[in-house]
């Protein structure tokens, strides 16, 4: 069947606002906002739970998870090149597994980013305590929502600006800890001359300390910390040349994860006892402390706040789009299928700001825990997401053959695997305290978006 016949189609009409949206996202944009989407708070906040689950098998972990995020990439990928538009993977649903999956699929992913929007807000005003311990927290939280609401608000190359600067950020600060490492181990810099070696990774207990268990535990924290990568797949519809940006930043995703996680853990695990780390405070702060940067807690808590209003950009921009692609599938209020004169979607934006108001309350009553318990949802709400998107892609590939210029490796194998270890994840969550909760209240989730579904088909 050919491609753009299937797409189409009389059942399967084309979106009629795709046209309108602005392609102000360069080349440069693009690529560090896949970079900034696949580095996350979680690895210099969450990283020692993470370590606590699996010792230094962590790195295996990491190299699995990055495995299945690369496979899930090309997928979304592929079907991107195919049909460049804002409503990425929800709009593929809606068009190859029908119209609940699109559906299901978008306000699934409009919901995960609201939560770890509100997450992510929080966490926001606890980092400018560290500086100014006498403003309250929801003060920040009010400013940073009104703050992020604008840029937004002002067109996609704004957010793309920000974007590009806050993952450079990131980026320069995960370098720096490679090089600052590999300095000590190597050379003994601000040892005495003396290297450290690489004995802490197996000299406690061994490589893999918690055994097999510990390392498919971890899975969970390491698919977390990659939540928000398929943001790539949203970027498609404005891009400036789609066909060229999209597979450059996704191809490049595998060697980023394994440069900037499994490098950056594993300078920090040879350094320091596994089982030690986190208990005197941020590696990322004993380390640059020891090659005697001035100031080094100041820098670091710098980083992890631009990581987290790097997080929180990104959401607004992909909620704004999600629900723009949902108005337009007839998935969604009309009233978000509407744009602003620089093309913007904003009342997507608008009402998402409006319901995290929410979090700038929650500050007053909310304690920190429950918030853990937020964070395990937005995990199931991205593993649904990935999984829809594999199984999009194989009904895709079924339909249309798939496109020529950029093509799922060893399909269909590869999107079989990729599913199978997002259930080892979904299976692990029941395992750990704290994430099982996520488990009991995705059913409640779909459930609801059952009956929601069954009033707008109506």
């Amino acid at each position: 069947m050919d491609e753009t016949t299937n797409m189409n189609s009389p059942s399967n009409p084309p979106g009629k606002n795709e046209d309108q949206l602005k392609r102000g996202l360069s080349n440069r944009h693009i690529q560090l906002i896949a970079l900034g989407g696949a580095i996350g708070v979680g690895l210099f906040y969450g990283s020692s739970s993470t370590i606590e689950l699996g010792g230094p098998a962590i790195l295996l972990s990491y190299a699995v998870g990055g495995l299945v995020i690369f496979l899930i990439m090309r997928a979304l990928g592929e079907m991107a090149i195919a049909n460049p538009v804002s409503g990425s993977f929800s709009e593929y649903a809606n068009k190859y597994l029908g119209r609940f999956a699109g559906y299901v699929t978008g306000w699934t992913y409009w919901f995960n980013w609201v939560v770890v929007g509100m997450a992510e807000i929080t966490v926001v005003g606890a980092y400018i305590q560290y500086w100014f311990p006498d403003i309250p927290s929801w003060v920040t939280a009010l400013v940073v929502l009104a703050l992020m609401t604008a840029i937004n608000l002002i067109n996609v190359k704004a957010f793309g600006e920000f974007e590009f600067w806050f993952a450079m950020i990131k980026v320069l600060a995960i370098i720096g800890l490679i090089v600052a490492g590999l300095g000590i181990i190597l050379f003994g810099f601000g040892n005495g001359g003396n290297p450290v070696g690489f004995d802490n990774l197996w000299a406690h207990g061994g490589f893999m300390p918690e055994g097999l268990t510990g390392v498919v535990l971890s899975l969970v924290m390491v698919m977390f910390s990659f939540g928000g990568i398929e943001l790539i797949g949203l970027t498609a519809g404005e891009a400036e040349n789609p066909k060229k940006t999209i597979p450059s930043a996704i191809n490049n995703v595998i060697w980023r994860i394994l440069i900037f996680y499994i490098g950056a853990l594993g300078v920090i695990m040879t350094l320091y006892p596994w089982n030690k780390i986190g208990t005197e405070g941020s590696p990322f702060v004993l380390i640059f402390d020891k090659i005697g940067m001035p100031a080094a807690a100041d820098v670091i808590n710098f980083v992890v706040l631009t990581a987290a209003l790097s997080a929180f950009n990104s959401g607004m921009y992909g909620t704004g789009r999600m629900l723009f692609s949902l108005a337009d599938q007839g998935n969604g209020p009309k009233f978000f299928g509407k744009l602003n004169k620089h093309g913007i979607p904003a009342r997507g934006i608008l009402f998402t700001s409006a319901i995290l108001l929410i979090a700038v309350y929650l500050n007053y009553v909310v304690p920190e825990k429950v918030f853990s318990y937020i964070m395990s949802i937005a995990t199931i709400a991205a593993v649904t997401s990935w999984t829809i998107i594999l199984l999009t892609h194989i009904k895709f590939r079924k339909l249309t053959g798939g496109s020529k210029l950029f093509r799922m490796p060893f399909h269909p194998a590869s999107s079989y695997l990729a599913l199978a270890l997002l259930a080892v994840v979904v299976i692990s969550m029941g395992f750990i305290e704290g994430t099982s909760v996520a488990l009991l209240v995705a059913p409640i989730w779909f459930a609801i978006m059952a009956a929601g579904y069954f009033i707008v088909k109506k």
